[in-house]
């Protein structure tokens, strides 16, 4: 085993990797940005060396900064994680070149997997099923629309680089496959330097279900099962699980050695992933769509129902060292469910969301697991991946562990941070995902109502309450405060007391909100947890934590919120409570950016007239575009930005003032 290895990433992926190092006593090095200086990844590791700026260009995908890390350190090998380099031809060949170990398949493996062109001519040549497509690399726009055209829409354009469904876009408009491969293009090149596509027949309602492979360097090939993951949005997964409810041992085993054979074609070492799709009315009709070069972000589901750690085994391989077990040997016990947990706010359309870790509660115990980069403090920006951590639960049947990861979720507090945790616990306790009734298209059309549901009144009333703490704070004139003097339920020891405020609500009788720690309970109703964040020192700003969900409120008045509402505190001044509404101030027209961001395409000019619905500018943040649409017909009179300037969440980007309304005469 070697003694020290260096893990070329960072957040939770990093975390991971270096807890199974130090299970197996292998010294850790950790690398960071000057954006992630105190990193949870960075405290856990044994070592770090800092790379460079915070942009990743300038850290985690400088080649040359990792391999002098790596010389630093007296690292021996190399464990890329999933991301920025992990599928990395040259970076695995430099790796080599530095004598250094490349923890994860040969270069050739990574860089004809990579090209999903020739991986569906490679694996069709071993006789595995792929979905039929355009053929030949370095097709033109042209090219493009006439195999699309051929096929029939709908369509699907990907990337023949990289994957996460990156530059993926579903045309079913065929006037619309110009406008959506220039902008799969743009995308592509962004994430991946290269901005070949290719055009692929679009299966409706299909599933996609993954198998994980397992080859060392003597010619032992196996895979691990499958893994369910249709739950999407996107392209992107939000949910995946092992087993899949959908396969029954025949088709399993059948997906399995397609699987074994697609890693043979490409002499892969290591672990690695074989993804399909699958009609969900005949499972035996399944396709190969790509092969993922290195550990996936949902192999813990792997790992729970088999019992194996994938990143050991992909130290021992790396070291040479045989499979100790083949394939009679592999066996799914119980069932395991994975949540994404993202930095975005479904109530505004899943935009990336940012800002500082101010609470941190992330659940553990009995068949709950938990994989983050997280620390209370972490500064969440839109630099890096919006994924902050892995809910995933595991129990004796499916049922178990749904409801393990829903009342998992339900204890996630991420204070300070919009995240989807709400949204993933509706997702749980949808009756098609409850049934196994799945299909990658079940989010997109169900989102309203799982992105729907009201404010529970005892967080508006928290909100209030916290406020007027903020206006008069215990011990605001200096002075010590004795704690047996301050109603918090605070005790020396046991359980802390509940302490009730009575709170008057206009046209309402009086009711009793009680908090005892973390839990807030409104009259004879149930606690639900509620966590203050933060309020500002004049009590304009409060955020409230219930079930999953994070709410934040400024002052009615100072905000334009969706929502707002006035309580009376007994023998105190009425305080208001108004919920964070949708971005749009600074006046009529004013379009605001959405989230932080870099601008990447400006497509008007001030002085342009626009149509309600024009596409005027384009905003990445995470990896992912947002365009900017024009509210209503009108003239831009304002454009403050450029292409690649950098903003911050609803800052001002462009005016448009509505046209005149015509008079009388006119009409």
């Amino acid at each position: 085993m070697f003694d020290t290895v260096l893990v070329a990433n960072r957040g939770e992926i990093a975390v991971r990797v270096i807890r199974t190092l130090r299970r197996l006593g292998v010294r850790s090095v950790a690398v960071f940005s000057d954006a992630d200086a105190d990193a949870r990844h960075v405290v856990e590791a044994d070592t770090a060396v800092r790379l460079g700026p915070a942009p990743a260009a300038d850290s985690y995908l400088s080649a040359d900064r990792l391999l002098a890390a790596a010389r630093r350190s007296g690292a021996q090998a190399v464990h890329p994680g999933y991301g920025f380099l992990a599928e990395n031809a040259a970076f695995a060949r430099a790796c080599a070149d530095a004598g250094l170990v490349f923890i994860g398949p040969p270069a050739d493996a990574i860089e004809l997997m990579g090209d999903k062109i020739r991986a569906k001519e490679t694996v069709a040549a071993h006789r595995v099923p792929i979905v039929p497509g355009s053929s030949g690399s370095g097709l033109t726009d042209d090219q493009l629309i006439a195999a699309a055209r051929q096929i029939g829409t709908p369509v699907l354009l990907k990337p023949s680089a990289g994957g996460g469904g990156k530059g993926m876009r579903l045309v079913r408009d065929e006037a619309l496959l110009a406008e959506e491969i220039a902008a799969a293009r743009r995308e592509a090149r962004g994430s991946f330097g290269d901005d070949t596509l290719l055009v692929e027949r679009w299966i409706d309602r299909p599933r996609h279900i993954e198998i994980q492979v397992l080859a060392d360097a003597h010619g032992h090939v196996i895979h691990l099962g499958e893994r369910e993951c249709s739950l999407q949005r996107r392209h992107q997964k939000v949910v995946e699980e092992a087993p899949s409810v959908l396969l029954d041992e025949a088709t399993r085993a059948a997906m399995g050695e397609a699987a074994v054979q697609a890693a043979r074609s490409c002499g892969y070492v290591g672990a690695g992933t074989v993804e399909f799709i699958v009609p969900g009315a005949d499972p035996g009709a399944y396709c190969f769509m790509e092969m993922n070069t290195r550990l996936q972000v949902e192999h813990p589901v792997t790992e729970l129902v088999t019992g194996l750690d994938l990143v050991e085994w992909q130290l021992r391989v790396a070291c040479g060292e045989e499979l100790s077990f083949g394939q009679a040997d592999v066996t799914l016990t119980g069932h395991a469910v994975e949540a994404r947990v993202c930095a975005e706010d479904p109530a505004r359309g899943f935009l990336p969301s940012g800002g500082t870790v101010l609470a941190l509660r992330e659940p553990q115990g009995d068949g709950v697991r938990t994989d983050s980069g997280l620390s209370q403090g972490t500064e969440v920006g839109s630099l890096y991946d919006p994924m902050l951590s892995k809910v995933v639960a595991y129990g004796p049947d499916r049922p178990t562990a749904l409801r393990r990861l829903r009342a998992a979720l339900a204890d996630t507090v991420i204070l300070g941070v919009a995240t989807n945790t709400g949204f993933l616990r509706a997702l749980l306790a949808h009756p098609d995902v409850v049934s196994g009734a799945l299909d990658t298209g079940l989010v997109e059309r169900d989102v309203e109502s799982l992105t729907a549901g009201g404010v529970p009144e005892e967080v508006y009333v928290a909100a209030a309450l916290l406020r007027q703490a903020a206006l008069a704070p215990a011990g605001a004139d200096g002075g010590w405060v004795d704690p047996f003097s301050v109603p918090s339920g605070w005790r020396m020891g046991g359980e802390p007391a509940w302490t009730t405020h009575p709170v008057r609500v206009a046209g309402l009788d009086p009711v009793v909100l009680a908090v005892r720690g973390d839990q807030v309970r409104v009259g004879d109703g149930p606690p639900v947890r509620a966590r203050l964040a933060a309020a500002d020192a004049d009590g304009g700003r409060v955020v409230v934590h219930v079930d999953g969900v994070t709410h934040v409120f400024h002052r009615a008045g100072e905000w334009l919120g969706r929502d707002a509402r006035t309580w009376q505190v007994l023998d105190h001044d009425p305080v208001e409570a108004a919920l964070l509404g949708a971005a749009g101030g600074g006046g009529t027209g004013a379009l605001t950016a959405p989230m932080p961001g870099t601008v990447t395409v400006v497509k008007v000019a001030a002085g342009d007239e626009v149509t309600a619905g024009q596409s005027l500018l384009v905003v990445e943040a995470m990896k992912m575009e947002h365009v900017i649409t024009a509210p209503h017909d009108g003239t831009v009179t304002t454009i403050d930005v450029r292409p690649g300037s950098t903003v911050a969440m609803d800052q001002v980007l462009a005016v448009v003032t509505p046209l005149a309304a015509p008079t009388e005469e006119e009409s």
